[in-house]
């Protein structure tokens, strides 16, 4: 019996311990991240639903925080509410948003603990606060982030707040006049990956032009590069720009969507010269060197921080004819091809239609090549996998889609460099004077350390 009294003394103590921890822990969030979050709630709001992402957005959670949770420390520009709200009130305001673009509602608020929905999209957000939302304007991959890449975008209405949608990835890649006729404000809140590209900057171009045009101000909810750390890779050439590349700044550029709207005015990439007003509404506790791990997938094909911190180094398979994951579970932590040496490579697998690749390269067939997707994935740039492929394909003829991969390399000289035999060391030389340059340039629009 006194055995029994002990054991039963020591579980509730370890209990009441438990739940002394969790209740400070949940404080000490709350006292970091301030009012922006307390009048928030994921309770569904009978005036107008859930937000239109509401149903993709805790599973997308999932499937990137797999690997390790996001750094709460960090607050998001779209979570400082305090600061943009009122400057929001008795505006007409336009929305550039997708999947990503969310604020945490978890953070010191214990009502949260007991559901799945982790965020409220910012549309939802505005709503609750009474902004008046004219239209929401979606970038590649769509508002709901579920579309192919390059896969052309139609304009649309949001079901569940019957918002319309007005696509810059299909007819319209600039807002249009009449898109901005009855707008006084324009917001901008999408989660960038750092590379040149990744398309979401070139998307930032264009708005900033029409706005600047329209003379219309800019909100920017500033986000975390995952890839921030880090510049590298060939610059590109002017005469190359695409709408894969628009500037000359290297393949991973090391800015923040507000920093890089910074350079975007400051060097006059703009039709004509022109400036957009823009208004950053910065992170709080951020750095280049921050760890970052992205809470929900910012686009279909980048599931979770493995692909993410690879897709620099995978993405240039993009523009060559070697499947880089698309049509598995595992996009951008893998590539193979039927043409490349299965007595070298141990490892295949078969592409096949699926969310995010409706048809991709090779599917059907058996590729041959290389899983990284147990690898501990580092944030650096390396040309390694991409010589590593075309070293071991038996047909060299088959490997270069030319056109595609001058536009996502922004020069022709890096595939006649890989086929020339010049080592990674060797190549990388040549960037040096440039990057050089570029880290000059860039040190003038930074806002953090």
């Amino acid at each position: 019996m006194l055995l029994k009294v002990v054991k039963n003394t020591v579980l509730f103590s370890i209990i009441i311990g438990i739940l002394f921890i969790t209740f400070s822990c949940g404080n000490k969030v709350k006292s970091e991240t301030g009012s922006a979050i307390e009048n928030f709630s994921i309770k569904k709001d009978s005036s107008h639903g859930n937000s239109a992402l509401e149903e993709v957005m805790t599973t997308e959670s999932k499937q990137v925080n797999d690997v390790t949770p996001t750094d709460h420390s960090i607050i998001v520009g779209a979570n400082r509410t305090e600061l943009y709200i009122p400057i929001l009130k008795g505006k007409r305001v336009g929305i550039v948003a997708n999947l990503t673009s969310v604020i945490d509602v978890t953070s010191g608020n214990s009502s949260l603990h007991n559901t799945t929905n982790l965020y409220i999209h910012l549309v939802d957000s505005l709503l609750k606060h009474q902004i008046n939302i004219k239209k929401v304007f979606s970038p590649e991959h769509g508002f709901r982030g579920t579309a192919d890449a390059g896969e052309l975008v139609k304009d649309g209405v949001d079901t569940k707040t019957s918002l319309p949608i007005i696509s810059l990835h299909g007819k319209h890649k600039k807002p249009t006049e009449s898109h901005l006729k009855d707008i006084d404000l324009m917001i901008f809140d999408i989660q960038d990956v750092g590379v040149r590209f990744y398309t979401y900057i070139s998307t930032l171009h264009y708005v900033m032009e029409a706005c600047a045009e329209q003379n219309i101000p800019l909100l920017i909810l500033d986000r975390p590069n995952p890839n921030g750390n880090y510049i590298d890779g060939p610059i590109l050439e002017k005469k190359h720009s695409s709408f894969l590349g628009m500037h000359p700044i290297p393949l991973v550029h090391g800015m923040t969507i507000g920093e890089y709207a910074k350079m975007i005015n400051g060097e006059g990439w703009l039709k004509n010269g022109i400036k957009c007003n823009i208004i950053i509404v910065e992170l709080k506790n951020y750095s280049h060197s921050s760890s970052y791990n992205l809470p929900i997938r910012p686009s279909p094909n980048l599931p979770n921080n493995q692909s993410i911190l690879l897709y620099p180094n995978l993405g240039l398979f993009e523009g060559t004819n070697i499947n880089a994951g698309r049509g598995t579970e595992f996009q951008f932590q893998r590539y193979g091809a039927p043409f490349l040496d299965k007595n070298y490579y141990e490892f295949s697998y078969t592409p096949i239609a699926n969310f995010g690749s409706k048809y991709p390269k090779h599917q059907n067939e058996v590729c041959y090549g290389a899983d990284l997707s147990k690898i501990k994935a580092e944030r650096h740039f390396t040309l390694k996998y991409v010589l590593d492929a075309y070293n071991n394909a038996k047909d060299k003829s088959k490997f270069f889609n030319t056109s595609n991969f001058t536009a996502h390399a922004g020069t022709k000289i890096l595939q006649q460099q890989i086929e020339s035999g010049l080592t990674e060391e060797a190549i990388r030389a040549t960037w040096k004077d440039g990057l050089e340059s570029y880290k000059k340039t860039r040190s003038a629009y930074l806002i953090y350390n």
